[in-house]
């Protein structure tokens, strides 16, 4: 749902899609009426030691990348239902910090960039609830906001739309503190215009198992999330390889805290994601930070 860079198989090895971006019972559609106010901190570090990835119109030979986002974003879910389902639109924006480093045409380069990052735009979040079970479908849009240069290694925007069509389902049982979700999602990416490169389309999906406690005046929650994301159609374009495809996946631990506030509620999450068995993309550590704020 949020784009966590606009920076970076997908040109530059990642896309605006990101582990860890919804996966838990707090990324969840809402199912009442109201705001849902979010604050979200990355940080990744990873890196890409073969040759050949694109990135910034250039062919790089091994690339270092670390950075941190802060993003901030708002859902409201409307009093009227459509088609029996709670309607909920949103906006999110990121700030990006970028720091770079590569082989690039034989030449050791060192970039740094930071500021706005591509927004993301949800015109559309719909939420169904029986008993104990949700189910959601939603679209998110990824807008090219963040500024972007050709022939720069650190860029805080991607410079294309990307549509992610999501659905998602979640079981959570009030009694036992048990609960389960899964999400997935296909990208459709277009051109970015200042490098003639399209990124293939990608398959994600990510799920997580938590177990809630009694602690305090809230709830504990202990589990763990993982990730499987797969480029189901090869980039296009000037440079780009027919089989080039990009792979991640991994596993990782969650905690997470519920505080109840008379008909509010605040939810705070932490989580580390290590990546595995990458192709064709960036490999490294996500580090994910959360607060949520829903009220009337």
């Amino acid at each position: 749902m949020v784009s966590t860079t606009s920076v970076l198989a997908e040109e530059g090895g990642t896309g605006h899609v990101s582990p860890g971006s919804v996966a838990t019972l707090i990324d969840f559609a809402p199912t009442q009426s109201g705001w849902v106010t979010e604050s979200i901190y990355t940080h990744y570090d990873g890196d890409f030691k073969k040759d050949g990835l694109p990135i910034g119109g250039l062919k790089s030979f091994g690339l270092d990348v670390d950075f941190d986002v802060l993003t901030l974003g708002a859902l409201y879910t409307f009093d009227e239902k459509l088609w029996g389902a709670y309607y909920s639109a949103g906006v999110f924006l990121p700030y990006v910090w970028m720091d770079v480093k590569g082989n690039v045409n034989n030449y050791n380069v060192h970039d740094k960039a930071q500021g706005i990052g591509d927004i993301t735009l949800i015109p559309v979040m719909m939420a169904w609830q029986e008993e104990s079970w949700k189910y959601s479908a939603s679209l998110s849009i990824y807008a090219p906001s963040g500024e972007y240069k050709e022939g720069e290694i650190a860029n805080v925007g991607l410079n294309y739309w990307t549509a992610d069509p999501n659905f998602s389902a979640a079981y959570s049982n009030e009694e036992t503190g048990f609960n389960f979700n899964v999400y997935t999602g296909v990208t459709f990416n277009s051109e970015n215009t200042a490098t003639d490169y399209k990124s293939g389309s990608l398959f994600h999906i990510e799920s997580s198992i938590q177990q809630l406690f009694p602690l305090g005046k809230g709830y504990l929650g202990l589990g763990l999330d993982a990730f499987y994301f797969e480029q189901i159609s090869a980039d296009s374009g000037s440079g780009a390889r027919r089989d080039f495809k990009g792979r991640t996946m991994g596993v990782g631990p969650v905690v997470n805290y519920i505080l109840p506030v008379g008909t509010d509620n605040w939810v705070f999450e932490a989580k580390w994601l290590p990546e595995t068995n990458t192709k064709n993309r960036l490999e490294g550590d996500y580090l994910w930070v959360k607060v949520v704020y829903q009220f009337k």
